[in-house]
């Protein structure tokens, strides 16, 4: 799925609803963090169904094109997002969710934690409309942090927050989760992330690569053979590792003019530590009607080693921990087992995406995406079309020019912050210097050396 953040004034974000912002404004200055929050919200009208038209008779050419989003067709610079794609392209648009995943000290309230986190991650696209960043060049990288108060309360059980910290008390603190992604490879094109907080013991790590297939009216967008899922693992609780697999979505409207995104796929989350599995079935929506973007889902426990049950109905009576079901877009609810009476999991109607702070323009590298993409980000803001074409086109003839001179030189390009371009398990590995970086981060520390095979 996708969409795009925008720049906003610094918010300490509580939960609590907030206004939408408007199209774009920044605070940055050349020495102070920025603090960028998603602000696709407030569009034009028009000009977004002037946009669509364009943008669907270019797809149109790709109509029996297996996966367009290997293709990495140039587009005109006024059909972008002045966002790049490595910037909008993360799972933490409710960072405090993820930070409590491991408070409960009940197992399956660790699980059902997950399932908060999963239902906020892609909160971008509840409150915002899909849209069409930059494509990201071999080598760009983005990091920043989030700052959020840890005062989600566990689900099930009374486990005190120093449970999962190893012994720190972070309750009602600010806590600090730090991130890091670089494009490890152009041809696929797939970038590899990182999450960390260390002062809960939770980090969060995979690959992102989309597949995509244009039908004529609509794009239907699945994971890409790297894209193996979020794998989550909590420190303090016996180093438990949760992978959790995307479904597919299609992005639909293009003929009406306005966007919209819809699932209908079984997706799952598993735990081998804890036995416990999730299978969610997001519903297909009917020909005629309001969309109901409806889910359901049970949690249950499963074997590791025989790993058979895909379908909802597969799974025995006996083994159902609790039924999940609602709305992606509105209220999810959970009903334990032998419990008649649902409790609310997640309520996403109050919440918006939280705010990034992003480190000062002069600590930025030449490879790092607000810098790399600075002057056609300035170019689109200003309406500047020509430019901002011009400027992308130069941009992305100096990566081939790089990438035809490794070729004559027989050179093997390597990630700066990940040890491989890809892994088969799915899982990215940090490089010294992608562990320096998050140590960086976290300290508020943004320097780092420029490279001279990197740079821009």
């Amino acid at each position: 799925m996708t969409s795009t953040p925008n720049l906003a004034p610094a918010n300490r974000d509580t939960g609590t609803a907030s206004p939408a912002p408007s199209s774009r404004s920044s605070v940055e200055t050349a020495d102070a963090p920025t603090s960028s929050i998603p602000t696709a919200y407030v569009s034009d009208k028009a000009d977004d169904s002037s946009k669509l038209r364009t943008f669907l008779s270019i797809l149109r050419k790709f109509i029996g094109v297996a996966d367009i989003a290997s293709v990495r067709f140039s587009l005109p610079a006024q059909l972008l997002e002045p966002t790049p794609n490595l910037e909008y392209w993360n799972y933490l648009d409710r960072p405090e969710t993820f930070i409590s995943i491991g408070d409960s000290d009940d197992a399956l309230g660790r699980m059902l934690a997950v399932l908060r986190f999963w239902f906020t991650k892609d909160l971008k696209y509840v409150k915002g409309k899909p849209c069409k960043p930059y494509n990201s060049a071999l080598g760009e990288f983005f990091r920043c942090n989030w700052e959020i108060e840890d005062s989600s309360p566990p689900i099930l059980g009374d486990g005190p927050k120093v449970s999962a910290t190893g012994g720190v008390s972070t309750e009602h603190r600010t806590v600090r989760v730090s991130y890091i992604t670089e494009q490890t490879s152009h041809h696929p094109p797939v970038s590899a992330f990182w999450v960390d907080c260390p002062v809960k013991g939770i980090s969060a790590y995979g690959f992102d690569q989309l597949s995509a297939k244009f039908t004529g009216t609509s794009v239907r967008v699945t994971p890409g053979a790297h894209n193996l899922g979020i794998f989550i693992n909590l420190q303090h609780r016996d180093n438990e590792e949760y992978r959790l697999t995307h479904p597919a979505a299609h992005l639909a409207g293009m003929l009406r003019g306005s966007l919209s995104i819809t699932v209908a796929d079984t997706c799952y989350i598993t735990c081998p530590k804890s036995r416990i599995k999730v299978i969610l079935h997001y519903l297909e929506e009917g020909w005629l009607g309001k969309a109901q973007n409806r889910v359901l889902g049970v949690v249950f426990n499963y074997d590791p080693d025989n790993d058979n049950k895909t379908k909802i109905k597969d799974v025995p009576d006996m083994d159902v921990l609790a039924r999940i079901e609602g709305c992606w877009q509105d209220k999810i609810q959970y009903t334990l087992k032998d419990e008649k009476d649902p409790q609310i999991l997640i309520d996403l109607n109050p919440l918006w995406p939280s705010s990034k702070i992003i480190p000062p323009e002069n600590q930025q590298l030449s490879n790092e995406s607000r810098r790399f993409w600075h002057g056609v980000t300035e170019a689109i803001l200003n309406k500047q079309y020509s430019q901002a074409t011009k400027l992308k086109q130069e941009l992305e003839e100096r990566q081939r020019e790089k990438a035809s001179a490794r070729k004559d030189q027989g050179s093997e390009w390597k990630p700066r912050f990940f040890t491989e371009a890809l892994m088969r398990n799915g899982k990215p590995e940090l490089t010294e210097d992608g562990r320096r970086a998050l140590k960086g981060l976290q300290e508020g520390d943004y320097h780092l050396e420029e490279s001279a095979v990197m740079r821009a």
